[in-house]
């Protein structure tokens, strides 16, 4: 605040508790000086929720006692203190190779939080649920059928063997094989069956993931499907 919304703020107080009030000339112009030197830096009002004004009402509201400038100030750290809790930089605009300008956005950014000029940038949760997906997102996953498009998917394939014959046998309609356990390697669900090397002396050197689960795998696996399907029968043939 400037020296005439000071003088302002303390007008305003005068008329809420006429003890604060000053009528020696010179008084007058020391308490202005005094609170102007303490409170400088915080703002009348913000576009976000700050009104000096409001917090000294709110002081004689809840107080009998006359306001000093801590008051006001405390409150003041108090709503920096929550915006800044409350915000999650944002990535900057500015060339991550310039180090200068990227951290000059950053504090920007920051200091317009903290002055209340700017709302807080709060990360997105992350949620399971679609039905707050993005309009735009939901009609493209949509079209694709997978969050990963198949272009990319058939690039992946190379890279993880297991989980593209996974994908390739439930599209054929084919029982999954790695959602039961593996009674061979005991691989958990949705793990790959595993390749144990063995050493001269029966003791494992190695154990390595298998492109393919193992042939017991496939039958538990076709077993389960064909269970799940005749159960899901008998209620219909009821």
């Amino acid at each position: 605040m400037d020296r005439r919304e000071i003088a302002a703020l303390l007008a305003y107080i005068g008329r809420l508790d006429p003890r604060t009030t000053r009528t020696d000339e010179g008084e007058a112009r020391e308490q202005l000086a005094q609170w102007h030197h303490l409170l400088g830096d915080v703002p009348m009002a913000t576009p976000h929720g700050w009104d000096a004004l409001a917090v000294a009402r709110h002081h004689y509201r809840t107080s009998p006692y006359a306001i000093l400038p801590a008051d006001v100030g405390r409150p003041w750290e108090s709503y920096r203190r929550e915006r800044l809790a409350r915000h999650s930089d944002p990535t900057p605009t500015a060339n991550p190779d310039d180090q200068a300008a990227y951290t000059a956005e950053l504090v920007g950014n920051r200091r317009a939080v903290a002055a209340g000029t700017a709302q807080p940038a709060q990360a997105l949760a992350i949620t399971s649920a679609r039905d707050g997906m993005d309009p735009a997102l939901k009609a493209r996953l949509k079209a694709i059928g997978s969050p990963i498009p198949p272009a990319a998917r058939a690039a992946l394939a190379p890279f993880r063997p297991a989980r593209a014959a996974r994908e390739a046998a439930v599209e054929q309609g084919l029982p999954d094989a790695l959602s039961v356990r593996c009674e061979w390697c005991l691989a958990q669900p949705g793990e790959p069956c595993r390749r144990r090397r063995i050493s001269p002396n029966d003791g494992v050197r190695a154990i390595t993931p298998r492109a393919t689960p193992h042939p017991g795998r496939l039958d538990l696996a076709a077993a389960q499907q064909a269970q799940s399907t005749e159960q899901a029968q008998q209620p219909a043939l009821a």
